[in-house]
């Protein structure tokens, strides 16, 4: 679980390094950090929670588009969490759906790259 939330925590700082219309609202390194393992957080609870809803209201939609509409629901729920940040005083901002989908489609590359050299490797057997 710890791995996944720091692949979560790793991509969401590609994404915001790589992404123009991704930003970090403070001055400092520690604070940048700190600032991108809440959002991770959030981004976890946000994943756990609303995404499959998002999937099961929209599985017409993804079996039409053979998968390809995961990346418009992965686009609104950065924007949703982008929101809640500011909600929440993070500060971490999306400008736009252009930015949302193209930072989701970065963390969900950046994510399968990582939890497939760090994620569970199986069972071990004695």
């Amino acid at each position: 679980m710890l791995v996944r939330f720091l692949a979560s925590a790793a991509a969401l700082a590609v994404a915001t390094w790589l992404v123009p219309g991704i930003t970090v609202e403070k001055p400092d390194l520690t604070s940048e950090v700190i600032t991108i393992l809440i959002v991770a957080a959030i981004f976890g609870v946000v994943n756990t929670i609303i995404k499959p809803l998002f999937k099961f209201v929209s599985a017409p939609l993804i079996l039409i588009t053979l998968g390809i509409f995961l990346l418009v629901i992965n686009a609104l729920l950065l924007l949703l969490i982008s929101w809640l940040a500011g909600e929440m005083g993070v500060g971490w901002h999306v400008d736009g759906f252009g930015s949302a989908f193209l930072g989701g489609l970065i963390i969900s590359v950046v994510s399968f790259i990582l939890n497939a050299f760090f994620g569970k490797k199986g069972e071990q057997h004695r």
